[in-house]
């Protein structure tokens, strides 16, 4: 998160809590037409390892609830200069993710990011979390451990397993479909869409009222 959005995210993260939810983290996107403010919420980890318990997810209601909350919260504490467009979203299927906790809790998945200076030659990279040591996350890079730091970290994503899901087919070293009977080549198929994220999200746009009203 940018130096900003972590502020938001200080400021705001108690109103989440008293909702029963998690403030993951905060994207802030400024622009001359107005701030963009995307909030992630999710349940509790502890609710969500689910048990004997049916899984809680976030739903559209909770979304609902955290922008009329914070949206009031930001009207009075006004930590945002000019127009802004709140959003609050669950986390989704690729979710993002902010600072060395989160990705140790998702050590053995693989991760997307984006660093905010480069490290090693790179800007840009995908590999498998191995392990967190402290604020250090390391990668597995082409059979080789990466390690970067996490306050170097700018936007990162879980890179859903699609197969392990049941939402793409094996295939085989030659590429194709591995499942039984399907080892016949096929012609004239069409791709099949990639499905989409399993996201709740609302959109609130705050208009700050001008000298001259």
């Amino acid at each position: 998160m940018t130096d900003k959005a972590e502020d938001i995210a200080r400021l705001l993260a108690p109103t989440v809590t008293s909702l029963g939810l998690e403030l993951l983290g905060i994207e802030y996107l400024p622009s001359p037409g107005g701030a963009l403010v995307r909030l992630y919420i999710d349940v509790p980890q502890s609710e969500a390892a689910g048990g004997e318990m049916e899984q809680r997810l976030v739903g559209i209601e909770d979304c609902e609830s955290v922008s009329r909350e914070v949206s009031a919260q930001l009207d009075v504490e006004d930590p945002i200069t000019g127009n802004y467009t709140l959003e609050v979203s669950s986390p989704g299927i690729d979710r993002p993710l902010f600072g060395a906790a989160q990705f140790a809790r998702f050590i053995g998945e693989s991760a997307k990011v984006t660093l905010k200076l480069p490290h090693d030659g790179r800007r840009r990279l995908q590999g498998k979390i191995l392990r967190v040591e402290g604020e250090t996350i390391v990668f597995e890079l082409d059979k080789v451990e990466f390690v970067v730091d996490a306050s170097n970290i700018d936007k990162a994503r879980l890179v859903p397993d699609w197969i392990a899901l049941g939402l793409a087919p094996a295939v085989d070293k030659s590429g194709r479909d591995a499942r039984p009977g399907k080892q016949k080549k096929e012609t004239g198929r069409k791709p099949v869409a990639e499905p989409s994220t399993n996201t709740s999200s609302t959109n609130r746009t705050a208009h700050k009222p001008s000298d001259a009203e």
